[in-house]
């Protein structure tokens, strides 16, 4: 999915939800901070969302634009419906989040996860995947071991999980 896709997206599930205020939380937020980001991030067909006002009226966008959609059919890319709960994210994570708006989105806005709020999701749900996306942004300098550190402290986990995750940061970013 591209910049310019994501917008598409944005802008119909706007419309749809009745809601000026989008919340890209999936992968494809990434297009938020970085608009041109490599190809190798952007290989989902899916954006994850939800209307910031109205969150369960993400049903409709899944209904109306989601996969097998017409919409998917006609463009080759769609929107996945979710809910606010659907990602573990550090505390403050709202107050990052980075806007996409323009005629693109018809003035509705896309509020997309900062990278390193991004990443701590992605290592929380820890499947291959989402390792692999991590390792990419690491690898392209878009996030950095000591900030991901810090937004784990900001995390609400189970000690468990906390470990594991933090196991992941110092495999794919070192001692920091």
């Amino acid at each position: 999915m591209t910049r310019l896709q994501l917008e598409h997206v944005i802008r119909a599930a706007g419309t749809i939800s009745d809601d000026d205020d989008i919340v890209v939380i999936g992968s494809q937020s990434i297009l938020g901070s970085f608009p041109d980001a490599a190809a190798e991030l952007l290989v989902s067909r899916e954006a994850d969302v939800y209307p910031r006002k109205y969150p369960e009226r993400a049903e409709l966008i899944d209904g109306s634009i989601g996969e097998g959609s017409p919409f998917d059919q006609a463009y080759g890319y769609y929107a996945h419906g979710v809910g606010p709960e659907t990602a573990v994210l550090p505390s403050g994570w709202q107050e990052r989040l980075v806007v996409v708006f323009g005629p693109n989105t018809r003035l509705v806005r896309g509020w997309c996860l900062e990278a390193h709020d991004l990443a701590i999701a992605k290592l929380v749900a820890g499947r291959e995947k989402d390792l692999d996306y991590v390792g990419v942004m690491g690898r392209l300098e878009m996030v950095r071991g000591e900030v991901l550190e810090a937004r784990l402290g900001a995390t609400e986990l189970e000690p468990s999980v906390r470990a594991l995750v933090a196991g992941r940061i110092t495999r794919l970013f070192g001692e920091q």
